[in-house]
């Protein structure tokens, strides 16, 4: 088994001085399948943190490490997840026989659709771990994840991929909420509602990615902030969305486009093309 320099992804002292007790997962040079189990109080752990003296003059630009096509490769199975011995990392163990083909450490993996980085591999368990920020947290649907939940998987794409879906980065926008669930024949018709920030990047008949799944939105309903698409009975069969209930979330990623456009239009770009 290769393990990796990285202890995952640190966790703020201050996020975790709490009387609830969080399972912590072992730091043995092998991955094990032990019964670890989320307290049902985790998600209070996680509120929103304002960083301390933010610096006005500092840049961060976002950078496409990886790149993904929405097409799930897999469906894996959390074995374990939790805080590991030093408390500072929150971890997860996926048991995941496709994707750990020709993985490596550091390698990018998306787990319904948030992009992760593998921190250590066990090859013959069939194995993998990703450690969870905080922010990761409160931002997609892992929260709601447990010992034993299936999740959609994708490696990053080579430059010799075909691309099947669409460019899906793993940068999850936020979450739905799944409102309704209609079979129509084998074929699945699936509403979910989201905030206006999300549903003004969804257009019919325009790319989502749902729990990493690229797929295509039928209509938008902007007086209920939701949209649908459906979903055919082979799609059903190969990810996670109609394992899940009504009132569930489900992560979202809009069509990168979109955000362009509406940043071009807010710099006013096109004015100043036209008074070229």
């Amino acid at each position: 088994m290769a393990i990796s320099s990285f202890a995952g992804v640190s966790i703020s002292k201050t996020l975790i001085k709490t009387s609830i007790s969080i399972p912590r997962l072992p730091t043995q040079n092998h991955l094990r399948s032990t019964n670890l189990k989320l307290k049902p109080h985790l998600p209070l752990i996680f509120q929103p943190h304002t960083p301390k003296s933010p610096t006005p003059t500092t840049y961060h630009r976002t950078q496409i490490k990886s790149l993904f096509t929405g097409i799930v490769e897999e469906m894996g199975q959390v074995r374990q997840l939790g805080f590991d011995e030093s408390g500072q990392s929150f971890d997860m163990i996926i048991h995941s026989p496709t994707v750990l083909q020709d993985v490596n450490l550091g390698d990018s993996i998306a787990v319904n659709g948030t992009c992760l980085t593998v921190t250590e591999f066990d090859s013959q368990r069939l194995e993998f771990k990703v450690g969870l920020a905080p922010e990761t947290l409160r931002k997609t649907s892992l929260i709601e994840l447990e010992k034993g939940s299936v999740v959609n998987l994708e490696r990053a794409v080579k430059p010799s991929t075909r691309m099947g879906g669409h460019f899906v980065q793993g940068h999850v926008d936020g979450t739905g909420e799944i409102v309704s669930m209609v079979p129509e024949g084998d074929s699945l018709w699936i509403k979910v509602k989201t905030s206006p920030e999300i549903l003004k990047f969804i257009v019919p008949k325009g790319f989502i990615a749902v729990d990493g799944t690229s797929l295509t939105v039928v209509k938008v309903f902007d007086e209920e902030e939701c949209f649908n698409f459906m979903l055919v009975e082979y799609t059903q069969q190969k990810v996670v969305i109609p394992t899940k209930k009504i009132g569930q979330k489900v992560n979202l990623e809009v069509d990168i486009l979109g955000k362009y456009v509406e940043r071009l239009l807010s710099t006013g770009f096109v004015d100043s093309i036209r008074s070229r």
